[in-house]
């Protein structure tokens, strides 16, 4: 381990290849101050490079955890409750993977359970893992709701994801304000429309109350 991330390799789409090292990860960082212009010898920029590693430790830390691990405990006696089970409001912080600037927002996620439910704190934490990676908030939304279809095999899975993206309200079109919903309906969320109604109150319109974006 390095910096408390496996060394030996990465997965990427064309199979795995080495993980650079922390020296070589500091390195490119002095190479970006230098390129915006800066001295990264200076006493105010010196220590910058492994801040910004120790940060990307943090940033990406849903590299190193199982989604599906999170979600196989679970527990059975649940004096046969068959209602919908929600989670709102739960703060996500993920980062653009075309910029690599922050992702702001909240998630929502429920599903209808069939006989055993999961620790909500799980639920979030999935969400964590996910939002820990390089992301487009599109693909975040479709894998929380799939894994939970998954694991957990219930009724029926519904995400949805409100985020403002500083990679559009910092740079580009610059257009503070903006905020993106997407959603995953599966199972009799997408297949009910009485269900889905029912998710959707319960978690209410997306600019309803504070949401942090």
């Amino acid at each position: 381990m390095v910096g408390g991330r496996p060394a030996e390799s990465v997965l990427t789409n064309s199979g795995r290849r080495q993980r650079p090292s922390q020296t070589e990860a500091e390195a490119a960082v002095r190479t970006l101050i230098e390129w915006a212009g800066d001295d990264p010898d200076r006493e105010g920029l010196i220590g910058t490079p492994e801040r910004v590693v120790r940060a990307y430790e943090e940033f990406f830390a849903g590299y190193n955890e199982d989604p599906v691990a999170l979600l196989e405990t679970t527990f059975e006696e649940t004096a046969a409750y068959d209602e919908m089970i929600v989670l709102r409001d739960i703060r996500l912080e993920s980062h653009c993977e075309h910029h690599i600037v922050p992702i702001l927002g909240k998630a929502h996620v429920g599903y209808l359970p069939t006989g055993r439910v999961v620790g909500i704190s799980k639920l979030a934490r999935l969400v964590e893992v996910f939002a820990k990676r390089l992301q487009i908030q599109e693909v975040l939304t479709a894998q929380i709701a799939d894994t939970i279809q998954e694991v957990l095999n219930p009724r029926g899975v519904g995400v949805v994801i409100e985020a403002a993206h500083q990679c559009m309200t910092t740079r580009g079109v610059r257009k503070p304000g903006v905020s993106m919903v997407t959603s995953r309906l599966l199972g009799s969320f997408r297949n009910d429309p009485a269900t889905r109604r029912e998710f959707l109150a319960m978690i209410g319109s997306p600019r309803s109350g504070s949401n942090g974006i």
